[in-house]
């Protein structure tokens, strides 16, 4: 079997992938938000990837952060691994600012907000840009 999105992911955008990774914009004009989704067929929870594999989501992890804080400076940001509603693991990844629609609450099943398609698309291609400048840098091992 091959790696396959559940339908709730597959709804979301593709930013890139990575080597473990692939990269999904969630449309939310309020917060800046991506997800990370391990490309592995049959993995819904943690205990479905090996040590090395941990290891690399680990630094596919701070590489995302690094892109998010980069392209949109925030107080905060969210990394979470919640899959009560969404039966494959994926991270969270998501900015947020004093003051938000949501501050200090979780914005989980909260405010949204669609992009207009343009401005959407202006975003995930600053996001992908980002990423490939610096997955090059060694800190972040092989991505």
């Amino acid at each position: 079997m091959a790696f396959k999105l559940v339908p709730g992911l597959a709804a979301k955008d593709y930013v890139t992938d990575l080597k473990l990774c692939r990269v999904l914009f969630e449309d939310n004009k309020h917060y800046p938000w991506i997800f990370l989704v391990p490309k592995k067929e049959n993995t819904k929870n943690m205990t479905n990837l090996t040590m090395d594999e941990r290891f690399q989501l680990m630094r596919e992890i701070a590489l995302a952060e690094t892109v998010m804080f980069n392209l949109f400076p925030c107080d905060q940001d969210n990394v979470a691994m919640i899959g009560n509603m969404t039966p494959q693991l994926h991270v969270h990844i998501v900015c947020r600012k004093q003051g938000d629609p949501e501050w200090p609450d979780t914005v989980w099943n909260r405010t949204t907000g669609k992009y207009a398609p343009e401005e959407k698309a202006a975003i995930i291609t600053k996001i992908k840009t980002e990423f490939d400048a610096l997955s090059a840098d060694s800190q972040y091992g092989q991505i």
